[in-house]
């Protein structure tokens, strides 16, 4: 592989300018931006010149074919994730996805069927699952050092004004895909099971309390994990007190992290639990979450041809059970992991046809 690796960037917005160009240049020498593509090329032009980008075009395909990047990064608009990166993958090239994925599992499952093996494969950008500390708690729970898992509570109550829902994409199904459990809760769900693992069955509430959107403005859910565990799950944008917060209690002890958009190690609190052996604590680490942890492990996995972390059925999981919690929403049923497939109408829809329940 060439060093530095040749990335593209798709989509010129904040989540670019802010996160993933910083990352970048954070890793000079293992990677380098060499080109954006942007709705137009006014746009794409004014975005190179700030970067100091060789290319700036409209057109994906014109790209991929002049530039050939090594790694696509898509940093759009949701719906236009899954054909995005399945074209970047019919080139050649590896692709990290902005959250949320896609619209549905079907487009998912689109998007992971046009890749090889050995590469190129497609990441999502999870990258609280990145953070060291984090990295440390799961290899403990993973381990046993902290027993058996019980109870854990996942919270993302945030604040989106009526300004914010005012750009055309957001808060609609056919564009955003789904309210606060796909473009905010997301985070947090992922890391969830990142580090309690499988999720069997869910049930769930939404509903549309403030915000003058098509979708959900809040979701509420309980979840089993296949060891038994349960878990309380919370997404607002409706709460003007904004936290981030997992709570997860097992039988070595309590674990607590509480944060908005990131984390360190001194966000987290371990309470270990009377008699039992305690952890070494605190994480010997304290660097915190960020894209460019998360952007150093996929560029180390795309010179070594292997399927990155946050990418196949270990993201598709975090995007089925956000499928399944709209589905008990608005069915009133409990769902199970692996019932939503071909056929089923939330296969291809966040909202299964039944988005005038909320």
């Amino acid at each position: 592989m060439p060093s530095p690796l040749r990335v593209a960037l798709v989509g010129g917005g904040s989540i670019a300018e802010h996160a993933h160009l910083p990352a970048l240049r954070d890793l000079a020498g293992e990677a380098e931006a060499v080109a954006v593509v942007d709705v137009t090329t006014e746009a794409a032009q004014a975005f190179a010149a700030r970067w100091d980008l060789p290319y700036a075009g409209d057109d994906l395909d014109a790209m991929l074919a002049e530039v050939g990047p090594d790694l696509v990064v898509i940093a759009s608009p949701p719906s236009l994730h899954s054909a995005q990166a399945v074209a970047a993958l019919k080139t050649g090239a590896w692709v990290w996805c902005e959250k949320p994925p896609c619209l549905s599992l079907a487009e998912y499952d689109a998007m992971t069927a046009t890749e090889s093996e050995g590469g190129p494969y497609a990441a999502i950008v999870f990258q609280q699952r990145f953070g060291p500390s984090a990295r440390y708690v799961r290899e403990r729970i993973a381990s046993g050092a902290l027993g058996t898992p019980y109870v854990a509570h996942c919270q993302t109550t945030w604040f989106r004004d009526d300004a914010y829902y005012a750009v055309p994409w957001r808060g609609r199904w056919e564009t955003e895909g789904g309210g606060p459990a796909m473009g905010h809760g997301i985070h947090q769900l992922d890391l969830l099971l990142d580090l309690f693992g499988e999720w069997r069955e869910v049930r769930a509430m939404a509903a549309r309390l403030a915000r003058d959107v098509r979708t959900d403005d809040v979701t509420t859910a309980l979840v089993r994990f296949e060891s038994g565990a349960l878990a309380t799950v919370v997404n607002s944008v409706l709460s003007p007190r904004e936290v981030s917060h997992l709570r997860l209690d097992l039988s070595g002890g309590t674990l607590e992290l509480t944060h908005l958009y990131g984390y360190t190690a001194e966000n987290w609190t371990y309470t270990p639990a009377p008699g039992a052996q305690e952890i070494a604590w605190p994480p010997p680490d304290e660097r915190p979450s960020s894209h460019q942890l998360q952007l150093r492990a996929l560029l180390a996995d795309l010179r070594e041809g292997r399927r990155p972390d946050a990418g196949g059925q270990d993201a598709r999981r975090t995007l089925e059970l956000i499928t399944a919690l709209y589905k008990s929403a608005l069915t009133g049923e409990t769902v199970r992991a692996g019932e939503i497939g071909p056929g089923d109408p939330f296969y291809t829809s966040m909202h299964g046809g039944l988005s005038d329940r909320l």
